[in-house]
């Protein structure tokens, strides 16, 4: 398989700086070798760029940077359908706003393919809050609730060319939650298995029924990894830490079911913020992930070394 690294360093998403070093980190710690060991070829697109932006005013004064991420969700938006083409695009954040650009490019590619489009959300939050819900102003917290249509993004953002069927959306490891983006997720068809989910069913239960309906809609998945996804005890390096996540075993196993389904078409590396990290613990710890979804078993891992 074809492998295209973008990176991404989008940070004003978020209210922590570190994240725009994020895509750095990931390939120091070894993603493209990591990759081509297993087989794969590998293209490294460099990172994306938006010019200078002039300021955009909204209602909700509390947001912040929205000029910057609209130019980055255009930007990722048309990178992920260009790249899509021929190879599967490996998106390096980066905070989690990219997830608006990548998911919707993604989205215009799979329509014109036709075929349906899914998306697995592994996140300790939902993000999806709108522009006029959103408490803290940080841009992150809004993909969701933006590519799959919901109201008050125009004219702000830019024009979902298709829209992701709520439906078609499962989130997995969701603990931080809003009374805001609680209201409005439970009036979609939005699939949330929170962490009390995972304890009661366990995570290869829950991530197979998900896989089976894709699988039976011949659709194309793509996969949102969140470092805060992780327990901080085994991911430190995110400004959004939230105790309780998933623990190295349980990520593992949701990375190497999603390898054998042979149904992952794109993926995000989000959130990693190198300035938290402990010796490039994180940092080593997604590309280990990424390596698994790719297609390393569990003999064939090797030793980490932090």
């Amino acid at each position: 398989m074809l492998c295209k690294l973008i990176g991404i360093p989008l940070q004003s998403g978020a209210s922590q700086l570190g994240c725009e070093m994020g895509p750095s980190a990931l390939r120091t710690a070894g993603l493209r070798q990591a990759l081509m060991d297993l087989g794969h070829q590998v293209s490294d697109c460099g990172n994306l760029a938006i010019p200078e932006q002039t300021h955009r005013d909204h209602p909700n004064e509390k947001i912040h940077d929205l000029a910057e991420i609209v130019a980055w969700t255009e930007v990722i938006a048309e990178a992920a359908y260009r790249e899509s083409r021929d190879a599967m695009p490996i998106f390096l954040g980066g905070d989690h706003a990219l997830s608006a650009g990548s998911v919707s490019g993604m989205a215009r590619r799979a329509a014109e393919e036709g075929r349906p489009f899914f998306v697995l959300w592994l996140d300790a939050h939902t993000d999806f809050h709108t522009l006029e819900t959103t408490n803290s102003g940080n841009l992150h917290g809004v993909p969701v609730a933006y590519f799959t249509g919901q109201p008050g993004f125009e004219p702000y953002f830019p024009k979902l060319e298709q829209k992701v069927d709520a439906a078609n959306v499962c989130m997995i490891g969701i603990r931080s939650v809003d009374t805001a983006e609680r209201r409005a997720i439970q009036q979609t068809d939005v699939l949330v298995h929170d962490m009390r989910a995972i304890d009661e069913n366990g995570v290869a239960f829950l991530l197979r029924e998900f896989l089976k309906r894709v699988s039976a809609a011949h659709g194309m998945l793509h996969v949102s990894l969140d470092v805060d996804f992780l327990d901080p005890s085994i991911g430190p390096a995110v400004g959004t830490t939230v105790p309780g996540g998933a623990t190295f075993r349980e990520a593992h196993l949701l990375m190497e079911m999603l390898h054998d389904s042979e149904l992952v078409t794109s993926l995000d590396l989000v959130e990693l913020n190198p300035f938290l990290d402990e010796r490039g613990r994180t940092a080593t710890m997604l590309v280990d992930l990424t390596a698994s979804l790719m297609g390393r078993k569990v003999l064939d891992r090797p030793t980490l070394r932090y």
